[in-house]
């Protein structure tokens, strides 16, 4: 525990104190064996084995566990921030034993790891003593600690003070609510895992196989219950069947390791960010890939009631093209609730479900897709519908990605590459510092390109993206209207 808190200290005042971009990058050992690398390589620039990690100052690694013996499955570094204590990698068995992996946060620490067959998990040991602990903590992370939180506390203070004058209190936020809204759970057992396929902050996806078909299957360690619950209670909502929210077909848990698994169908072509990396689309696929995206959306907000059964809204508030699945059909469907947050309406204004605090609502997400309100933290926590407001946002940089790829929109047919929103404006460089001066400060938005303006269709898509990506929240589209726009564009292109 000691060394832990140290770490969690130090990170704490590295994130708050000093400019992430002045510390230097993790470099890490990148091989991934299958052919889906789950979106590993755009966590930062790869160069032949090596990757030099964007987001994160983790490298990662998973091994399959063949005959016995373990062989390499992932290596790359982190997509997201996390801790990374260890100098080297420490093996922890995943779901079944079927595969073993790692975090650590030193150079190319991913590359190999001590492992014997017979070798069992030990807690960290601690060299230091409680007292050398607390001289540590006293003398050098408390000043630092004291004066970065005491900053935090005036800046909330004085938010707090301006958002009591402009706007009265709402008496209906994180009241319960008496709707129904969970159905039956359906827990699973008997599942064979395959490969990985993704790995994200909270959690792993496998490929696996459940009554001879294929699913898949994310696995949250025992650490992030909460996550796991947050996603079950999503998909376990009455009336959550739609063709645009990916097919849920049950929960369960490893007894072994006490890590939790939500089961999924399994789309064929991997995440949207995977597929538009290795595909180009026609006009037609790229409409139906925006359409069943859009509809999803909209069907996910939407609070519906149906002979006595109530499904509230839910925002999503981690949108991205990773957390997209493209079906064989080529059409898309959400996935990745474990950041999601149910509305409620059941008589009256909208109230958030969950919480009896809303520290942290609005920090969560990939940062390429945080709308302008979240990186500057200017959001009202008086009124929850700015989270379906920022998944506008969100949606809006998504469609932008999929016409991106369209090669019936580029110029003499030559399509770009594809690139995360705002890579190209900001050259690669996209720290979050970078992209509250881009997107707020300078209220920039990724390029559309000339030839857009040159087609029938290219003064509707223009004016959709702007109205979702607006700066003014009230200003953007809902997601229906987006459905409704894309119908209507649709309509007006058909022979």
């Amino acid at each position: 525990m000691g060394k832990m808190l140290l770490w969690i200290l130090a990170l704490y005042c590295l994130k708050y104190v000093f400019p992430q971009s002045l510390l230097p990058k993790r470099t890490c050992v990148f091989q991934v064996s299958h052919k889906n690398n789950g979106g590993h390589s755009s966590a930062g620039n790869v160069s032949g084995s090596l990757q030099i990690c964007e987001n994160t100052r983790c490298c990662m690694a998973i091994y399959r566990m063949i005959n016995g013996q373990p062989q390499v499955d992932t290596l790359a570094c982190g997509k997201v921030e996390t801790l990374c204590p260890d100098a080297t990698c420490k093996v922890q068995p995943r779901l079944q034993n079927r595969f073993i992996g790692c975090v650590c946060g030193t150079d190319l620490c991913n590359s190999n790891f001590s492992w014997t067959p017979d070798s069992e998990q030990h807690s960290l040991t601690d060299s230091y003593s409680a007292a050398d602990i607390s001289k540590i903590v006293v003398l050098v992370m408390f000043p630092i600690l004291a004066f970065a939180l005491a900053a935090k506390w005036i800046y909330l203070y004085k938010k707090k003070e301006k958002n009591l004058q402009s706007d009265p209190p709402n008496d209906n936020i994180l009241q319960p609510c008496s709707c129904q809204t969970k159905s039956s759970e359906s827990y699973i057992t008997n599942i064979e895992l395959q490969q990985v396929v993704g790995q994200g902050h909270f959690a792993t996806v496998f490929k696996g196989n459940y009554t001879e078909t294929a699913v898949a299957v994310k696995v949250y360690p025992a650490g992030w219950k909460d996550k796991f619950t947050t996603e079950k209670d999503i998909y376990e909502l009455p009336l959550m069947r739609h063709a645009g929210i990916a097919h849920f077909l049950g929960t369960g848990r490893n007894p072994r390791d006490r890590s939790w698994f939500v089961v999924v169908e399994f789309a064929e072509h991997g995440s949207l960010h995977s597929f538009l990396c290795e595909n180009t689309l026609s006009w037609m696929q790229a409409q139906n890939m925006c359409l069943s995206l859009s509809q999803g959306l909209s069907y996910l907000h939407s609070d519906l009631h149906s002979h006595d059964v109530h499904k509230p809204a839910v925002a999503h508030r981690d949108l991205s093209s990773f957390n997209v699945l493209v079906r064989a059909d080529g059409t898309c469907a959400l996935c990745d609730f474990g950041c999601s947050t149910i509305l409620r309406s059941c008589s009256g204004p909208w109230v958030m479900r969950q919480a009896t605090n809303t520290k942290g609502y609005a920090q969560l997400g990939t940062p390429h897709y945080m709308s302008p309100e979240i990186l500057e933290g200017s959001v009202n926590l008086n009124n929850s519908s700015f989270l379906l407001q920022a998944d506008i946002y969100a949606l809006s940089l998504i469609l932008w990605e999929i016409w991106m790829r369209c090669s019936d929109l580029s110029k003499g047919g030559t399509v770009p590459q594809h690139l995360l929103p705002y890579e190209l404006e900001l050259e690669g460089n996209v720290t979050l510092e970078r992209l509250i001066l881009y997107v707020c400060e300078m209220d920039r938005r990724p390029s559309i390109p000339e030839p857009w303006e040159l087609l029938p269709q290219g003064s509707a898509m223009k004016e959709l993206l702007t109205e979702c990506w607006d700066r003014d929240t009230d200003a953007r589209l809902t997601a229906h209207c987006v459905v409704d726009r894309l119908v209507s564009l649709q309509a007006d292109l058909s022979p």
